[in-house]
């Protein structure tokens, strides 16, 4: 998969079970390294940060409903880390809708960064609908 990701052709997708966006590259770096490729991890962490833009956590929350909680954005390295600067978040408050239904806010944390700084960046047309969906920031 990070590979086919990192061949030049924008707009691939993928899906992984995790519990936070930070959760979800270590179970990618697991992956990788379960399979036979025998590269250094520093190496995994340069492929994932290479091909990975933007990671959406999906969580069913305890009324059933599942809801996108956390848009996170691989920056890039740092020495051997991979750095993420979240988006958007989404964060619960005590009263619920008039189904039983969670509610909550989303707050935005940012813009996508590192998408600007690509020539013929795609994410710069998702700024300002993002914005719009989640709300402006707090």
């Amino acid at each position: 998969m990070l590979q086919a990701m990192n061949t030049g052709h924008d707009g691939s997708m993928s899906t992984l079970h995790a519990n936070s966006p930070r959760d979800a590259l270590a179970r990618l770096e697991s992956m990788v390294m379960m399979s036979s490729a025998a590269l250094p991890l520093v190496a995994i962490r340069r492929n994932i940060s290479s091909a990975v833009n933007l990671i959406l956590q999906v969580t069913r929350l305890p009324d059933g409903s599942r809801k996108v909680i956390n848009i996170t954005e691989v920056m890039g390295m740092e020495g051997e880390n991979i750095i993420l600067q979240d988006i958007f978040n989404f964060t619960a408050i005590p009263e619920r809708d008039e189904n039983g239904r969670i509610k909550g806010t989303f707050n935005s944390f940012g813009l996508l960064q590192r998408s600007a700084v690509y020539k013929n960046a795609i994410f710069h047309e998702l700024i300002e609908p993002l914005k719009q969906l989640f709300g402006k920031r707090p």
